[in-house]
């Protein structure tokens, strides 16, 4: 493995937090999720999205964060990675916008924008 760096560091904390959200919590409550909702199904339907939707946003951001952790070892998937995770993470902000959720809730999404942009930058 690449001797640790900043953009190795931002791929590692984006990935393991899109892991961390879509696998291990995906059906549990946080205070970061859209209106009332109890789970990321239930946070898809406060937005009037579609139930496929979030299979569909689920796969991109589970396959981004896999690309992410593989990119130490492979650099051109970097950028389209973290390109992805940004545009999704401007949906999400759009989102909690749009069912006018307050700012602490669009926080998470806000970071990993941040945080994306950084790995574009760096890559």
């Amino acid at each position: 493995m690449p001797p640790l760096s900043l953009l190795s560091f931002l791929q590692c904390a984006v990935a393991l937090g899109l892991l961390n959200v879509w696998i291990v919590r995906a059906r549990k409550a946080t205070r970061f999720r859209g209106g009332a909702a109890k789970s990321l199904a239930q946070e898809f339907g406060v937005y009037g999205l579609p139930a496929w939707s979030c299979f569909v946003v689920g796969g991109l951001k589970i396959g981004a964060a896999a690309m992410l952790l593989a990119g130490l070892w492979i650099p051109a998937l970097v950028p389209v990675a973290a390109g992805v995770v940004a545009l999704l993470m401007v949906g999400a902000s759009w989102m909690h916008a749009r069912v006018k959720d307050p700012a602490i809730k669009s926080l998470p999404a806000a970071l990993m924008l941040v945080m994306s942009a950084a790995i574009i930058a760096l890559a």
